[in-house]
């Protein structure tokens, strides 16, 4: 495929043959997620199935990649498929329009063989169920923490979610996955930077949350490239 020979130039053509055979499952298909499949995507991953059930609000338009005025109300797990095939024809690219439960998430992965997975849900129930059957199922995965609330790229970073720090949601995250046994061993993407707190904004109509933080255009786009990295230098070594 001649759109990847740049790829093929910084990473070699065997790890780009490795990734456009490698299978990526994307959970969270918002300002977080919708990125790292785009950044997966245009690097070549021929197989990536994005899970979401969400649709695209007005709200959405500031961060989300397939919010447009054009895709107001349409499901954005189908309108990242669409788009992520205009990308690349030849992938195979599956949506599943649901959220992810605790009781749903073995049958998601019982007849799907995935190379890595992406977590970028924003709930935390889901976010512990997820990482809890990954983790005992020794299945490769990276999650991202809060990206709301901040402003500051610099201060992004990787670590062991036993390693990390001025985040609530990976304190709330270490709170509750150490009640499933598990204490260290999960690589997240997270920010050093404090919250803003006058950005936080009680929700009552959400699912699964109970309040939201103000987000900025490259913040969360940041956060996703960050995890598509950490698959791609881990497939490819």
């Amino acid at each position: 495929m001649e759109w990847l020979e740049r790829t093929k130039l910084l990473l070699g053509e065997s790890s780009v043959d490795l990734l456009c055979h490698s299978r990526i499952i994307v959970i969270g298909v918002g300002g977080v997620g919708a990125y790292a499949a785009e950044m997966l995507c245009r690097s070549g991953i021929g197989d990536i199935t994005l899970v979401d059930a969400d649709t695209i609000k007005e709200s959405n338009i500031n961060r989300q990649l397939p919010a447009t005025t054009k895709t107001l109300g349409l499901n954005k797990t189908t309108e990242m498929a669409k788009r992520l095939q205009e990308i690349n024809p030849d992938a195979n690219i599956t949506p599943i329009i649901k959220f992810i439960e605790a009781d749903s998430i073995e049958e998601l992965f019982a007849d799907n063989k995935f190379d890595y997975v992406i977590d970028a849900i924003d709930s935390i129930s889901p976010k512990v169920a997820l990482i809890t059957y990954c983790i005992k199922h020794q299945i490769p995965i990276v999650s991202s923490m809060g990206a709301g609330g901040r402003i500051d790229p610099s201060q992004i970073k990787y670590a062991d979610i036993s390693k990390t720090f001025e985040c609530p949601l990976a304190k709330t995250m270490r709170d509750r996955l150490k009640k499933e046994g598990i204490y260290k061993g999960l690589p997240v993407v997270f920010s050093t930077e404090p919250v803003n707190k006058s950005s936080i904004l009680e929700v009552f109509d959400e699912r699964n949350k109970r309040s939201t933080l103000g987000t900025v255009s490259y913040l969360p786009a940041v956060f996703g490239c960050y995890l598509a990295a950490h698959v791609i230098k881990n497939l490819t070594k």
